[in-house]
C-alpha cells in the first residue's frame, strides 16, 4: 500500500554509483546489489513492526534522510511516512536553518510530508547542564537523543502514528545501540507507539545514502550539530593546523561544501575512521574531563598527527556528519 500522494518516480532514484576500478570490495557488493534491486523495480528490505503502517521518522538532516526515506516510501506495507525535524541541539541557528531548509525542500519535492517542530533550544541546554564537557557518544548524547525522540514519541501518540524511527540511526558516527535505546524508552510512554529498529548502517544502506546525497548536492555538515560538538571539533582542528568549521556558505573549513562523490563520501564515514575519532575523544575525556587548561594541553599531542590533511583537503572523517 504505497503512500497515494507519492508517485514511484518521486522516490525512486536510478542513476546508481559509477564505481572506479579500485573502489573496496564493500563499495562493489554494495553497489551490485542495489543495480539488482533497481532492476527488479527497487523493491524494499525494510521491515516494519507487526501492525505498524503509519510511521513518524525524526529526521536530524537530510543526508541522512535520503536513504531511509527511500527504503520506507518503497514498502508495500506502509500507508504514511511523515518527517518530523525536531532538533533543539543544533548550533547556532544560522546552521540549524541551513539543515531544517535543505530537509524541507526534499520532502517537497518527494510529495512527503513535513513536521516542523519548535527550535527550544533553551530547554535543551538546561538539560544537559552537568554535561557539557562529556564527549560524543557519552551521557550528554543520550539525553540528547532521549529529548527529540520523547517529543517525536508525544507528537506520534497526538496523531495516530503507528511507530517512530529516526534517522541518527543511519550514521556511523552515532551508537546504533544509544539512538535505539533512546527510541524504545521514548515509545515505552504511549499505548499503541512501537519504535522501529533495524540495521540501517548497512554498506548498502551507507552507499546508498551517499548517492543520494551526491545526486540532491546536499550541504555537507562539518560537525554532529550542538555547540559542544562545535567547540570541541574546533579545538581539534587548531591543535592539528586545520581551518575551523564554517557555517554555511559555499566554501567549508576543509574539504567540499557539498556532497558529490558517493564513493568518497562513504569512505569519509568508514568505520576505521569513526572507531579512530571516538577513540582519541574517549581518551581526551578520560584524561582531562572539564579541566580546561588540561584540555588545551592534552590536544598538543595530536599535533601534526594529520598535518598534510589541511593542505591537500583529505581529511577522513572531519567534514561529513
Amino acid at each position: 500500500r504505497p503512500n497515494p500522494t507519492m508517485t514511484t518516480s518521486s522516490i525512486t532514484y536510478s542513476e546508481g554509483a559509477k564505481l572506479p576500478s579500485n573502489a573496496p570490495d564493500w563499495a562493489v557488493a554494495a553497489s551490485e546489489r542495489l543495480k539488482q534491486r533497481r532492476e527488479n523495480g527497487y523493491k524494499s528490505t525494510c521491515n516494519p513492526p507487526p501492525d505498524v503502517t503509519k510511521v513518524l521518522l525524526h529526521s536530524c538532516c537530510a543526508p541522512c534522510s535520503g536513504a531511509m526515506v527511500e527504503e520506507m516510501c518503497s514498502s508495500p506495507e506502509l500507508d504514511q511516512v511523515v518527517v518530523f525535524f525536531y532538533n533543539p541541539n543544533i548550533h547556532p541557528r544560522k546552521e540549524y536553518e541551513i539543515r531544517k531548509e535543505e530537509n524541507k525542500r526534499f520532502c517537497k519535492d518527494l510529495g512527503i510530508e513535513f513536521v516542523d517542530c519548535d527550535y527550544d533550544s533553551d530547554k535543551w541546554y538546561d538539560r544537559m547542564k552537568g554535561m557539557e564537557y562529556d564527549p560524543e557518544r557519552g551521557r550528554r548524547c543520550t539525553e540528547c537523543f532521549d529529548m527529540r525522540m520523547e517529543r517525536a514519541a508525544l507528537y506520534a501518540h497526538e496523531h495516530g502514528f503507528h511507530a517512530i524511527a529516526s534517522t541518527n540511526a543511519t550514521s556511523r558516527w552515532k551508537d546504533a545501540k544509544q539512538v535505539d535505546g533512546s527510541g524504545y524508552r521514548a515509545a515505552e510512554r504511549y499505548d499503541g507507539v512501537k519504535y522501529w529498529c533495524q540495521n540501517w548502517q548497512s554498506d548498502e544502506m551507507t552507499l546508498r545514502k551517499y548517492e543520494i546525497s551526491a545526486k540532491e548536492r546536499f550541504y555537507k555538515q562539518e560537525y554532529c550539530g550542538c555547540s559542544y560538538s562545535l567547540r570541541d571539533s574546533n579545538e581539534w582542528r587548531k591543535a592539528n593546523g586545520i581551518p575551523k568549521i564554517q557555517i554555511g556558505g559555499e566554501t567549508a573549513g576543509l574539504g567540499d561544501r557539498y556532497f558529490s562523490d558517493p564513493l568518497v563520501d562513504a569512505l569519509e564515514e568508514s568505520q576505521d575512521v569513526v572507531d579512530e575519532f571516538f577513540s582519541q575523544a574517549n581518551e581526551l575525556a578520560a584524561e582531562t574531563g572539564s579541566d580546561l587548561k588540561k584540555r588545551k594541553e592534552a590536544l598538543k599531542v595530536y599535533k601534526d598527527r594529520r598535518k598534510n590533511e589541511k593542505d591537500d583537503g583529505v581529511a577522513n572523517g572531519l567534514n561529513n556528519w
